[in-house]
């Protein structure tokens, strides 16, 4: 026991070494990090499926290549959900380089869906779907951009916590949604989600994901340049470096929040519309399906980078659709997917700690 609290005190002094926090690394040499931290993963599952079940890891890893893009309607499918979470990621990058956590990306997500399926509903059949796509585009928009200043509005008038206010909105957000559900649903009241036939987005070139997929494209271009180049994104910079900074130099750091916040919860509106109009063609209060959470791991890996973000996008969804697939294959229960999904991501978490930190071991003195 001694020689235990000796060794801990050992470490707690640096005897044994330090760790220093790097001042930069090269782009290359950090997704070098987390490529590398994906192979030990795979490892790391390999000796889990072993001990776990009898199947052999190289078989496991084929099927779950095979369950993301074995097909083409699979990979169109992986494609078409890669660039929601995309989307949603987007949508939350502003916010957080600002370092106001906008844990409120389900709800808005929610919202703008609501919107876009009130107006498929109401206004479908009255108007001409190149009248009523732009209309529900907009609705959406609007309504989820409104929903996310309201805990703007808090936090520069109140200085409320923004990470629970935007979580709770969440709930209310699912339970609007659950009552439209209902009241929309066919017969009414049977809670079977009603088809929304109106307003659905064309086919492209032969492919109904290819407009959302597009639309996503476009965002990730404009969103890049808009935080990079413009003076708006300087601004959210300079705001997330230093409230105090930011005032000093003249900056309306209550105008950034709301403005910032407004665009955030805009594009998850966007989100909102592309899942009901051009994927699901339905609401429900699981139309999101947890995007808004993921998303934010999304974001903090690719270091809110707009490019970087579509790798790390497509790793999430390849990953959960490949799981799935061994599941299904191997006749498995969804946890062993979760576990081997969980192995992976704590290892790409954990990769970032390498890339931020280095560990400087103590030399020996040798004795004269």
């Amino acid at each position: 026991m001694r020689k235990l609290d000796n060794f801990f005190l050992k470490v707690a002094s640096g005897s044994y070494g330090h760790i220093i926090k790097r001042d930069d690394i090269i782009w290359w040499k950090a997704w070098g990090i987390r490529i590398l931290s994906v192979f030990f993963a795979l490892i790391v599952c390999g000796f889990v499926t072993v001990s776990l079940t009898d199947l052999n890891p190289i078989e496991m890893y084929v099927t779950m290549v095979e369950g993301a893009v074995g097909t083409p309607r699979l990979t169109w499918n992986l494609f078409q959900n890669t660039a929601i979470l995309l989307c949603v990621s987007l949508a939350l990058t502003p916010a957080f380089k600002m370092k106001f956590w906008n844990i409120g990306g389900e709800g808005q997500i929610l919202i703008g869906g609501l919107a876009t399926a009130s107006c498929m509903i109401f206004l479908g059949g009255k108007l001409p779907n190149g009248v009523l796509i732009p209309i529900m585009f907009l609705a959406s928009v609007v309504a989820a951009s409104i929903w996310a200043l309201v805990p703007a509005y808090f936090k520069t008038r109140f200085n409320a916590n923004e990470t629970l206010f935007t979580l709770m909105m969440n709930y209310v957000a699912i339970q609007l949604v659950a009552y439209f559900t209902l009241e929309w649903s066919v017969p009414k009241g049977s809670g079977t989600p009603r088809t929304l036939e109106f307003g659905q987005l064309p086919t492209l070139l032969g492919q109904k994901y290819l407009i959302n997929i597009l639309v996503v494209i476009v965002l990730t271009v404009l969103l890049y340049i808009y935080l990079k180049y413009s003076k708006q994104g300087y601004e959210i910079s300079v705001v997330g470096e230093s409230e105090k900074t930011a005032k000093y130099i003249g900056i309306n750091v209550k105008k950034v929040i709301l403005r910032t916040m407004a665009i955030s919860g805009a594009l998850c509106g966007v989100a909102g519309f592309l899942l009901v109009a051009g994927t699901d063609h339905s609401l429900k209060s699981d139309t999101s399906g947890g995007r808004g959470f993921t998303a934010i791991m999304v974001s903090w890996l690719a270091k809110f980078n707009p490019v970087f973000m579509i790798v790390t996008s497509l790793l999430i969804v390849f990953l959960q659709k490949g799981a799935s697939k061994i599941s299904e294959v191997y006749r498995l229960n969804s946890s062993f997917s979760d576990i081997i999904t969980g192995i992976i991501i704590f290892f790409i978490i954990g990769s970032e700690f390498f890339i931020n930190y280095r560990i400087k071991l103590a030399r020996k003195e040798k004795n004269v």
